[in-house]
């Protein structure tokens, strides 16, 4: 009786115990809103996300930098993007060539890995995701590109699509070139364990989707771009459930952790107002929605880095919301720590191992999270109930400190109220600040 009994206490913990080196993907949509998706009260159906985060676990406050490359630096790295000097949108190589990269580690342990989307974290093929630990890659090397056209904007790096850093002309539409490549990748897999990296650039402007989506449009939504837009999301969500689609077809999908998730919050910026190429693109501002939160992509403020999240794993991840503040840096350590990496030199990773906390019941740590805004015009830190916001430079700064808490919206500034707590964040921040810019590309 005392051994039936321990195996039903153990039972439920065996059940959501993480197979040793298990596949992941990491799926990233660009530019996609808190609230572009249904799960979150968006107009555009999302049946597929919505099934996973019903079936899944959802990160309710998990956070990105305010723009894209940053995010992918601090994806790559476990480290903020501010360390290597990266806080814009850029071309020129992100990361030093010695970094130890998330591909990287993995590689080390046996994983086979591959991108398959948009890489920008430098625009030139010598620069490009094969110099950094992916054994395949396929996509943009710069930034968004035209969705059919498959060009960045006008200028030295234009042409970007390419395959294996080998710039190529391809026709069709960028979400489903980008999903095929996975799905084929991924039926090519065999016994080695597997890391497959999909940063879409869906719903990243111009947009212009195939009429197939646009047709399945709800009839409720109008306009020319908010029409388009909502296609966009809808045609992602296909893109994601093909992906799925592949993985339980080759047997994979109860070895995967699969996690989704936006590089940072929704934009309104003119459709094609970023000098692409011209290609009939749909003119007027896009609707990217982070209601109720504050602000857009850019922003420091919530609307900017707050973004849709969620895991799934059947079988090992109990579904269910996870409250607790995160951050893109956290994927690193967590990734590494299932896979079994143990680096013989310290990282100096900003992010934590998440897996105790989302998966084994622990309790979430304290944390304090650090966002640098473009140019270092702004900063953020989240130290709960407490989010101070800092605008300017360095003497000029003017700060703003909100209780993120019961406040989520950032509508009332407690910065004159609260002056001692005021005073505590301000010293966390320039504690924190200290190791900027301390690994930046120099050669």
């Amino acid at each position: 009786m005392h051994r039936l009994a321990l195996l039903l206490v153990l039972c439920p913990l065996l059940l959501h115990a993480a197979p040793a080196k298990p596949n992941i993907v990491f799926i990233m949509a660009d530019d996609l809103g808190w609230a572009d998706v249904a799960f979150h009260g968006g107009n555009a159906p999302t049946p597929t996300l919505d099934k996973l985060a019903a079936e899944g676990l959802e990160l309710t406050h998990h956070y990105s930098a305010p723009v894209c490359s940053p995010t992918r630096t601090g994806l790559m790295t476990g480290r903020c993007w501010s360390r290597f000097n990266v806080t814009t949108p850029q071309n020129e190589r992100a990361l030093p060539w010695d970094t130890t990269t998330l591909p990287r580690a993995l590689k080390s342990v046996g994983y086979d890995t591959c991108l398959t989307g948009k890489w920008h974290l430098g625009s030139k093929p010598e620069w490009g995701p094969n110099h950094f630990g992916f054994d395949h890659s396929y996509g943009s090397l710069a930034g968004g590109v035209g969705p059919w056209d498959h060009h960045y904007k006008k200028g030295e790096h234009s042409e970007t699509w390419h395959r294996d850093e080998k710039l190529l002309q391809e026709s069709g539409h960028v979400t489903d070139l980008i999903a095929s490549e996975a799905c084929a990748w991924l039926a090519e897999r065999k016994d080695a364990p597997f890391f497959l990296y999909v940063p879409l650039t869906a719903v990243h402007l111009p947009v212009k989707e195939p009429e197939e989506w646009l047709a399945k449009v709800p009839a409720g939504i109008t306009g020319a771009v908010a029409r388009h837009y909502a296609a966009c999301i809808m045609h992602m969500d296909a893109a994601v459930g093909r992906i799925v689609q592949a993985l339980e077809k080759n047997g994979q999908r109860g070895k995967t952790l699969l996690v989704f998730t936006s590089d940072n919050g929704g934009s309104t910026a003119e459709n094609n107002g970023q000098a692409y190429p011209a290609d009939d693109y749909p003119t007027g501002p896009l609707p990217g929605n982070n209601q109720p939160l504050r602000d857009e992509k850019g922003s420091v403020y919530e609307g900017g880095t707050r973004v849709p999240c969620l895991m799934n794993w059947p079988g090992v991840l109990k579904p269910g919301k996870h409250d607790s503040p995160v951050q893109i840096i956290d994927w690193m350590p967590t990734f590494c720590a299932l896979a079994g990496f143990k680096s013989v030199t310290d990282l100096k990773w900003d992010g934590v191992n998440l897996w105790p906390q989302l998966a084994e019941g622990a309790p979430p740590p304290p944390r304090t999270l650090y966002t640098v805004g473009p140019g270092f015009k702004s900063r953020a830190l989240r130290c709960d109930p407490w989010k101070l916001i800092v605008h300017g430079a360095a003497g000029k700064e003017k700060f703003e400190l909100y209780n993120i808490g019961s406040d989520p919206s950032e509508s009332k500034n407690l910065a004159l109220d609260q002056p001692d707590a005021l005073a505590t964040m301000k010293e966390r921040l320039a504690d924190m600040a200290k190791t900027d810019r301390d690994a930046e590309v120099k050669e």
